[in-house]
């Protein structure tokens, strides 16, 4: 298995930008499909983006499509989320994940997380208006 560890996260005000990082250990990040979700105050767990285990293919929900980026480092074992023009409706804890599907398949499935097995225990970011 794989042991997932979320920073990089904190207080930032409204149009700036945060770097979230996905420190891995335990195992090689490389078999491995990664995910960013996050879940706001009092709101159900939500899609964020995925990354390819080549980091070929990238995924991102609609409401931060052109804001956030998803990439990965296999060599340091490491997924990383930039976050730009952040936005208050952005605050969330925002959790790292691992999915060892062999062919991963951008559905609905994967989208509710129900594909990924590792989980990091989660980061704040909160984005002040």
């Amino acid at each position: 298995q794989v042991q997932l560890v979320e920073s990089g996260g904190g207080l930032v005000q409204a149009g700036g930008s945060l770097r979230l990082s996905c420190a891995a250990s335990g195992r090689t990040l490389s078999i491995y499909t990664m995910g960013w979700f996050r879940q706001p105050p009092g709101k159900e767990r939500e899609f964020v983006a995925a990354i390819s285990r080549g980091g070929g293919s990238t995924y991102y929900a609609d409401s931060v499509k052109g804001r956030f980026t998803i990439s990965r480092d296999n060599a340091k074992n490491t997924v990383y989320l930039q976050m730009n023009s952040l936005k208050p409706d952005d605050t969330a804890v925002y959790y790292c994940a691992a999915d060892p599907t062999y062919y991963y398949r951008d559905n609905s499935d994967s989208r509710n997380g129900a594909t990924y097995d590792y989980w990091g225990q989660g980061i704040q970011v909160t984005v002040s208006s």
